[in-house]
């Protein structure tokens, strides 16, 4: 990020590290998991197809990032663990689960038609995040007791639910039916009335689905003499146990005992307030603007992927925009958004109370939602050109108390985007021009923006001022009234304009949006 003045806005990102030797878990669950059962006509209580879309997204995760050992999922919710000696992306909380949510989110997205291939996707999934910080693998392991006991009694009571509701029940005569039953009652209930015996029902229902990594030995090459040379190497396989917290389970994978440490005796006494404590929180400070800024992951990789134009791809900004857009439509609690290249920011209001202003629910839902749009609009933006690797993205969260302080966050992302995409522009006309990238830095090194300007008139032609707003200002998107010259009423509509935001007049000119 280029050097200014307003870079003292960075004073107010809190630190949320989680220390070593703490053990990092990340669980994932479908915001609008009814909503999405319901508008796409899932069975009921288990889409077996929806369950194994969700696995086939976590075993992608497990495949991509190494330092994640195992997860165990059921329903709409997924937990990674990762290896106790991580040191992925420093042990930033807010940087680890949005980037896990964003990619599990890109994943589903892709991968629903594998799955769903009489169902389009209606509207963009999006999927919550947190990481809890277990000070040990027994903490590990009761909250991995505590997640399968909770499939085992929501399946036990979902599938006892719909068996009533489909014999002909209202909903909430079913709900009242059930109320009080305990565990061998219900097993009694669907004997009885449907002939049901729950051990019978698959195992992925009752007891969830494990993905772990394993070391096997794998031929590489052969010898000079034909001997076969054997190499350790990672596998990510997927199991069904009824047992995934006792010892016999977890210890008889030496690769897991190795990352994350062995399990002791089986745990017979659950306190799910005790495991909930480890739950790794930020709370956002009350009366402060709260401002999400989401970050492509590896983009110098995607966009060379996909062949994009440099310094801008006028069509990748357009997606971003459009991602952007959708965001402020989705979520009525932020005000404004500045975006440029490939990240955005995100304000919301200040008496926001969105997730309770808990940073993990805003900021991985945020990221996950975009992740989905960015999806899903690829094929407007990019009629001729197909997906070649997953996008996906990080976020963080940040509380700035005044509006001044605000503005000067704004202005230091608008100072970013001037003096990177000036010399962005001077280094890719170097480049197109038969330099080679190294010479082309080296020739820019130290130059000033005079001397910036100079160089593109004199060299190739170029008046920097004269090149496209979007590229050299970024994008603001806000909420703005329309008129209606006909029936003489204004609506609130959301729009992208290319404006200079350092200037007061636009605030002026905009007093509402931050008022």
């Amino acid at each position: 990020m280029a050097n200014s003045k307003y870079e003292y806005v960075k004073s107010f990102e809190v630190e949320d590290e989680v220390m070593l030797p703490n053990i990092i878990v990340v669980r994932i669950n479908n915001c609008n998991i009814c909503r999405l059962s319901d508008v796409h006509e899932l069975e009921k209580p288990n889409d077996e197809r929806l369950l194994n879309l969700m696995n086939s997204c976590a075993i992608s995760v497990l495949e991509e990032f190494s330092d994640i050992v195992f997860s165990y999922g059921y329903g709409d919710e997924h937990s990674f663990v990762f290896k106790k000696s991580t040191k992925f992306y420093q042990r930033r909380s807010s940087k680890i689960l949005s980037l896990i949510v964003s990619f599990f989110t890109t994943l589903y997205v892709t991968k629903w038609k594998e799955y769903f291939p009489d169902k389009d996707l209606q509207y963009p999934p999006s999927f919550e995040s947190r990481v809890i910080s277990c000070a040990s693998s027994e903490v590990v392991q009761m909250y991995l007791a505590w997640r399968q006991i909770e499939c085992h009694e929501s399946n036990q009571y979902n599938t006892c639910l719909w068996m009533l509701i489909k014999c002909g029940k209202k909903e909430n005569d079913a709900r009242e039916a059930l109320k009080g039953t305990q565990k061998q009652g219900k097993h009694e209930l669907l004997f009885k009335q449907f002939g049901v015996n729950y051990k019978n029902l698959p195992s992925m229902f009752r007891q969830g689905s494990c993905i772990l990594k394993t070391e096997v030995e794998d031929i590489v090459k052969y010898n000079d003499s034909g001997v076969p040379v054997k190499r350790l190497r990672k596998k990510v396989i997927l199991v069904h146990s009824g047992q995934i917290a006792s010892s016999s389970f977890w210890n008889g994978h030496t690769y897991l005992c190795k990352e994350v440490g062995e399990f002791g005796k089986s745990i017979t006494k659950l306190d799910p307030d005790y495991i909930k404590s480890f739950q790794f929180e930020n709370k956002m400070m009350l009366s402060t603007w709260i401002v999400v800024r989401i970050d492509g992951v590896h983009f110098h990789r995607f966009c060379d992927a996909h062949q994009f134009e440099k310094p801008n791809d006028e069509q990748a900004l357009n997606l971003m925009n459009a991602c952007a857009s959708s965001v402020l439509e989705e979520f009525q609690d932020i005000v404004f958004s500045y975006g440029v290249s490939d990240e955005y920011s995100f304000v919301f209001k200040k008496d926001s109370q969105f997730y309770q202003r808990h940073a993990s629910g805003i900021v991985s839902v945020i990221v996950s939602f975009f992740s989905s749009m960015y999806i899903m609009k690829w094929r407007e933006h990019f009629p001729k050109k197909e997906l070649k690797c997953l996008p996906y993205f990080d976020g963080r969260a940040v509380c700035y108390p005044s509006t001044g302080i605000l503005k000067d966050y704004l202005t230091w992302r608008q100072v970013d985007c001037h003096i990177n995409n000036q010399y962005n522009t001077c280094f890719w006309m170097l480049v197109k021009s038969g330099m080679s990238k190294r010479e082309s830095q080296e020739y820019l090194k130290g130059s000033q923006t005079n001397q910036k300007n100079e160089l593109l008139i004199q060299k190739f032609g170029i008046d920097y001022k004269k090149l496209p707003a979007m590229f050299r200002l970024g994008s603001s998107v806000f909420w703005d009234k329309e008129e209606n010259i006909i029936a003489g009423k204004s609506r609130k509509i959301v729009v992208v304009d290319c404006c200079n935001i350092i200037d007061e007049s636009f605030w002026d000119e905009h007093a509402t949006i931050l008022a």
